[in-house]
This record gives C-alpha cells, structure tokens and sequence, in this order.
C-alpha cells in the first residue's frame, strides 16, 4: 500500500511539473529535462508512468474538466453557467488549467495531442440539449451550433483577457458573454432567474468546497 502511495504521489508530482512547464512554455518547447527538475524525480520514475512528452501532455488535458465544482441546479442552464464561471475563476490560478489553454492554442501541440477545446463544447450542447427538453431554451435553439459559438467566443475571451490584462478580468468578460449569449437563446421567464455576475464562479467554488468539508482556499 505505501509503495502504491508513492507511485500515485510521483505521478501527481509529474504531472503538476509538467503542467507549469507546459503553460509557460508551450509543447514544442517543454523538455523531459526540465519537467523533471520541477518534480524532484528520476528519468526512470517519470518514463515508469509516461513514456513520452505527448503522453505527459495527454496526461495534463485529462485534467480539463473535473467534476469537483459541479452542483447540481434547479436549471440547466445555471449549471452551464456555473461551470463556465468556475472555469473562469480557476484558469488563471491552476497550472493544470492553463497548460490546457496554451496546448489547445499552439499549433505544434495540437497537432500531435489534439485539443481541449472539443470536451468544452460537447459539455455545451450535452447541457443546452438538456435545458431544451425542459423548456428552459428557446424553440428555435440548435444547441450544437449554439455550443460552437460559445466556445470560439470562450476562447477569444481568455485570449483578450490574457493579452490585455494578465486574466484579471476574465470573470468580468466571461459573465458578459452569458449575459448576451443567454439573452438570444434563454426562455425569458429562466432568463431572469439566471446569476451571471461576475463573482459566480467564486461563490459556487467556495460551495462546493464548503460541501465536501474542505475549507483550504475558500477565500479563491
């Protein structure tokens, strides 16, 4: 049991290393050599769980899109947006998330990983499908469509927010783009119940820690 502890830290500590290098970096230009140094470990214990960079990275977009900060909604929709406030929250402060952005965005790593991109917007329609069962969107809504749209609206936000501001204001543009984005596709008596302000992502983050009991970094 505690050598399958140590294995399970080592593999954490990798991918943590290798998630930092990623997203300052880029894929082209992140070595083993250096992702080994972040994580304190041997070539050997790092090849034991990945045997090439692209499978560090692969490892690394796994990490995308974790189930920890869903709650479950009255409306589908509010959950769409909590999920996207929360991501909106979280980018800035987690390597993982970033080494996604930086991946999804340099060519090099794309063409040899793919991309995260295509998960966001099948969480997109998923969850616009559902909300249209429910009435809770407009008739005339085709939710794949409305997906793609979001997310090539999604990502030019972090884009402009890292550029312009360093993602200090990516809540700020992420809670403007549910605001008009809803506004063509939400019912209107969901419309007014919906909660896109700026903080969302940062109270629903602090509930759902507060649920599962932990406390650390609730101030996020």
């Amino acid at each position: 049991m505690a050598q399958q502890d140590r294995a399970v830290r080592t593999r954490r500590a990798v991918l943590r290393a290798a998630a930092a290098v990623f997203a300052e970096r880029g894929y082209a230009a992140a070595t083993i050599s250096e992702i080994l140094k972040r994580a304190g470990v041997t070539k050997g214990a790092l090849y034991f769980h990945f045997d090439s960079k692209a499978a560090l990275a692969q490892g690394v977009l796994q990490e995308q899109l974790t189930p920890e900060y869903h709650l479950p909604r009255e409306l589908k929709l509010q959950e769409w947006v909590d999920a996207g406030m929360t991501l909106a929250r979280r980018l800035p402060r987690e390597p993982f998330l970033l080494a996604g952005v930086r991946i999804s965005a340099d060519r090099p790593g794309r063409e040899v990983l793919g991309s995260a991109w295509p998960a966001w917007s099948r969480l997109t329609s998923h969850v616009l499908t559902e909300a249209k069962k429910r009435g809770e969107v407009l008739p005339h809504v085709v939710p794949e469509e409305t997906a793609q749209v979001f997310l090539g609206a999604w990502v030019g936000a972090q884009f402009v927010s890292q550029t312009l501001a360093g993602w200090e204001d990516l809540d700020d543009r992420t809670a403007a783009l549910y605001s008009h984005l809803l506004g063509a596709i939400a019912a209107p008596p969901v419309l007014t119940r919906l909660d896109t302000a700026p903080d969302r992502g940062a109270r629903v983050i602090a509930e759902a820690r507060r649920r599962s009991g932990d406390l650390s970094g609730i101030a996020c």
